[in-house]
């Protein structure tokens, strides 16, 4: 007797290939429901209708295909024990060996614009996971392929082992299976918790859900951590590449760890400001060095880099606009550690590939982030609503007697923007939409401010300042206004705000509440 081999899939990527291999190589009989079946059967190979094996119809459109005794009991069975045995002999059940199932593809479904909750709903597989994890759990005598990237193993598999496979092999392909069921389900929930947040938007949670799960896939070892004696991993959430996953790097060596953790920080800077004006932003150590908006990107780079061109050395550069010739020879001039944009004219590879070891990346969609942030603790992780809200200058409040011009304005906006992207306790000095003095991580705001203000130097003299938390005192008003600083934006909500802005008052300053905190620690 033939063993028997299940196949239904949804992604059909070398399937004709693999039952060929099976059928004709290995000598398994095939199983198959639907359009797969269908496929096998074109493809002129002999395959088993699962509606004829099992002896029921498909029914509900097809929602009910593989949900039979004869097909569970041939996955789950335990063939060491006699009573399994004897159950499969008296319900006429053959074992079966192999188990090849893709999913609906859940998640392709509800990335499409507009997609419907009806569409979304009939794209939940049901018989899918349920065969997955059957085998999965059964993997003694299962092995279960929940990938087309699995095939060319288990062909070297049955090859190296004359037409089965080992334990070891099988229980690698049952985490894996495990992984993708509880990752296709985490994207489930989310769908549906999304979607009963949109229902219920006149009454926004103030918690997040009740559980959550934080699955990664498709590792990538990196060469190491934070420092060369930590070890690290790359993993990729969710089933479709996203986020860095889908960025292609066109020159340059491998992207490190510290390098992604950069790269996500000038990301979330450059998604600020949107595709309105040219951008550029310089990052170092997670914090910005340079920041700047101007009429072309390479005057916007120009203008970052000479905001602390030293600290711009060995950096991270993100632009949301394509790299131009003009830009690129502006990039070649110094060290970096990687470059990213939304795209890269082709004349500029002769320019930038001087630079050997320059990483070059290309993410079309720059403003695409994570909606939470996680952190782990001793015995569990904490997890928040990433702090991406979109500024909104209208709820700001003018606090002194004297008020920002509209170009101040303008440059308070800018200069608040870029704040709550630095460590916290943090000042960011903004002049001409470009920063000149950042003081970020310290421990009280004061030291925070003088690092900012020694760094601006004599530019200070009509420049704005942005600090992420109140001021608790009217020393940083005093020592800013002292320097030459004509605006300060805050959050406000200090007991003595009155202090400030009194102080703010008496030198001829202009503050403005914006009621916000922006903490990055």
């Amino acid at each position: 007797m033939k063993p028997l081999a299940l196949l239904s899939v949804s992604d059909k990527t070398g399937l004709l290939d693999l039952a060929r291999e099976l059928s004709t190589t290995y000598n398994f009989q095939l199983i198959s429901s639907g359009g797969t079946a269908k496929a096998i059967k074109a493809a002129e190979l002999e395959v088993t209708k699962v509606s004829d094996y099992t002896g029921a119809p498909e029914i509900l459109g097809g929602r009910v295909k593989t949900l039979h005794p004869r097909i569970h009991g041939g996955i789950l069975a335990r063939l060491e024990l006699p009573e399994h045995q004897q159950d499969l002999e008296d319900n006429q059940i053959q074992p079966i060996k192999i188990v090849v199932v893709n999913l609906y593809p859940f998640t392709e479904t509800i990335a499409k614009p507009n997609v419907s909750l009806e569409d979304a709903i009939e794209n939940i597989d049901i018989g899918g996971p349920a065969m997955i994890r059957a085998s999965a759990k059964n993997y003694a005598h299962v092995a279960i392929l929940s990938s087309p990237s699995q095939y060319p193993e288990l062909l070297a598999e049955l090859k190296a082992n004359n037409g089965d496979t080992t334990l070891e092999f099988r229980k690698k392909l049952a985490i894996a299976a495990f992984q993708h069921t509880q990752s296709y389900d985490k994207a489930i929930a989310e769908y549906l918790q999304s979607q009963s947040e949109a229902e219920s938007a006149a009454q926004p949670s103030t918690s997040l859900a009740s559980s959550y799960t934080l699955l990664g896939s498709n590792p990538k070892p990196l060469r190491y951590g934070e420092n060369p004696h930590q070890p690290a991993t790359w993993y990729q959430v969710g089933a479709t590449p996203q986020g860095w996953s889908a960025a292609q790097q066109l020159q340059g060596k491998e992207l490190s760890f510290n390098n992604l953790l950069d790269l996500e920080a000038a990301r979330a800077i450059i998604a600020e400001f949107g595709d309105d004006q040219p951008c550029a932003v310089i990052l170092k150590h997670n914090n910005p060095c340079g920041v700047a908006i101007a009429p072309t990107i390479a005057a916007a780079y120009q203008k970052a880099f000479a905001a602390d061109s030293t600290s711009a050395f060995g950096g991270i550069v993100a632009l949301n606009r394509p790299i131009d010739e003009e830009t690129a020879s502006q990039l070649s001039k110094t060290f970096l550690e990687c470059v990213v944009a939304p795209a890269c004219v082709p004349s500029v590879a002769a320019i930038l590939g001087k630079k050997q070891n320059l990483r070059i990346l290309v993410l079309p969609d720059l403003k695409y982030g994570s909606s939470e942030t996680v952190k782990t603790i001793a015995g569990g992780m904490l997890v928040q609503k990433t702090d991406d809200d979109q500024v909104n200058p209208d709820d700001w409040k003018v606090v002194t007697a004297k008020q920002p011009t509209p170009e101040q304005f303008q440059e308070l906006i800018f200069a608040w923007k870029i704040c709550r992207h630095v460590k916290s306790n943090a000042i960011a000095i903004t002049k001409n939409l470009t920063t000149i003095g950042i003081g970020a991580g310290q421990m009280n705001r004061v030291g925070s401010a003088k690092i900012a203000l020694d760094q601006a130097g004599e530019k200070v003299v009509g420049a704005v300042l942005a600090s992420d938390g109140f001021f608790p005192f009217d020393d940083s008003v005093r020592t800013a206004a002292a320097a030459g600083i004509v605006a300060i934006v805050q959050p406000g909500g200090s007991m003595r705000d009155a202090d400030s802005v009194k102080a703010a008052d008496e030198l001829g300053l202009v503050m403005v509440f914006t009621g916000v905190r922006h903490f990055l620690h």
